[in-house]
């Protein structure tokens, strides 16, 4: 169990996908934005980044300024822990976001908000309303002692709870308590408006214990980012190693043990660079649901992994897949059942665990692999909704 963001500068080759609104936002800012062929051979526009702060990229994530976040290397092993952050950057950034419209729908919900709109029918608090955050910045100018009240009411009795836990060791309560403390750092303006705007009324008990209900669900959420960062690259790694092998075959023709051959860090180190050489990559995308504005899609990510040759395969596999209809898509334990290598029980082992850990705190989860037989391309995604 670990929260995203431990190193202070990650290094990656992204190509960060930007919403219009981010793009926007950069253009403003004088910066020029790049064109880049995605592994999906579409054009996108958006930014490159080779060394980055966690920070700036959750920054953007939680402004809706990217929409999809892309790597594409030869090997990842020897930047596991960088993937995995990234990957659970992604994952607590959407998290957050979620969480924060969760609570602003369940708190307009309460009996005093419902019996204000009753009272001022030309002032109503609902999902359509819309105050600039300059507006809001003013009003709660002054309200700083109101919110740190409000705050401990809310995270006292969830720390004592989690003090109490039994079943969490000191570790894992340490991160709680910070992850409690994190989403409530997270919580939008318009929230704390409204939350101050009724921490006197009647029934305010009511938005607290909604509150507090949500955070408890949100904590219990933030679980399954580790084991999506595991299974990205468990995926990953078996990507790389079906390429490594494959080059080991073609470099070193008469060797017997290949799986001798590429444990050696020489050989590994100059096969590696081979595949580099021929662009033979394994690339990772994540798109983030179907942006603000796309009611119902907020909380989607699809992560998807593609495995493809150089760019002569690119075409090759771009025409013979509008050319064909014959394309074999299963489930990804089906995936792994039908896959003859030995190491794949690892893969659904994590699979496994990933797909109890999702169902136990109500996030969908599928995932279905493509397998284009008039290419060797295969594109396996995983898809989740929050």
């Amino acid at each position: 169990m670990g929260s995203p963001g431990k190193k202070s500068m990650l290094e990656l080759p992204l190509k960060v996908i930007l919403t219009e609104d981010g793009a926007s936002n950069f253009i403003n800012h004088k910066k020029k934005l790049i064109r880049f062929r995605l592994a999906d051979n579409l054009d996108e526009y958006g930014i490159s980044l080779n060394k980055f702060s966690p920070q700036s990229i959750q920054s953007m994530l939680l402004l809706d300024y990217i929409s999809k976040i892309e790597i594409s290397m030869p090997e990842f092993v020897s930047s596991r822990q960088e993937v995995m952050d990234l990957s659970k950057i992604v994952v607590f950034s959407l998290l957050y976001k979620q969480f924060d419209r969760d609570i602003y729908m369940s708190i307009i919900q309460c009996d005093c908000v419902r019996k204000h709109n009753r009272a001022n029918p030309a002032h109503l608090i609902d999902e359509k309303t819309k105050m600039s955050e300059k507006q809001l910045r003013a009003i709660l100018v002054n309200k700083d002692a109101i919110i740190g009240r409000v705050r401990k009411e809310i995270l006292d009795p969830v720390w004592a709870s989690i003090r109490e836990n039994k079943e969490y060791s000191i570790e894992e309560k340490n991160v709680y308590m910070l992850m409690t403390e994190k989403f409530m750092n997270r919580m939008s303006l318009m929230n704390w408006y409204i939350i101050t705007l009724f921490h006197k009324a009647e029934g305010f008990s009511e938005m607290i214990s909604a509150i507090r209900n949500l955070l408890s669900q949100y904590m219990e959420k933030s679980r399954v980012a580790e084991y999506i960062s595991v299974m990205v690259m468990e995926l990953a790694l078996n990507n790389e190693n079906t390429n490594i092998r494959k080059e080991a075959k073609s470099l070193y023709p008469a060797v017997d043990d290949i799986n001798a051959l590429v444990v050696d860090p020489e050989h590994r180190a100059k096969i590696v660079k081979e595949l580099q050489k021929k662009r033979i990559l394994v690339s990772v995308s994540w798109k983030l649901g179907g942006g603000s504005t796309s009611i119902g899609k907020q909380g989607r990510l699809q992560i998807t992994l593609y495995n493809k040759d150089d760019e002569f395969q690119e075409v090759k596999e771009n025409i013979e897949m509008k050319a064909t209809a014959d394309t074999n898509k299963k489930t990804l334990i089906d995936f792994y059942r039908d896959v003859p290598d030995g190491g794949t029980d690892l893969g659904l082992y994590y699979l496994s665990y990933l797909d109890d850990a999702c169902k136990k705190v109500d996030v969908k989860f599928e995932s279905l692999v493509n397998q284009f037989s008039a290419s060797d391309l295969t594109v396996i995604n995983l898809i989740f909704n929050f």
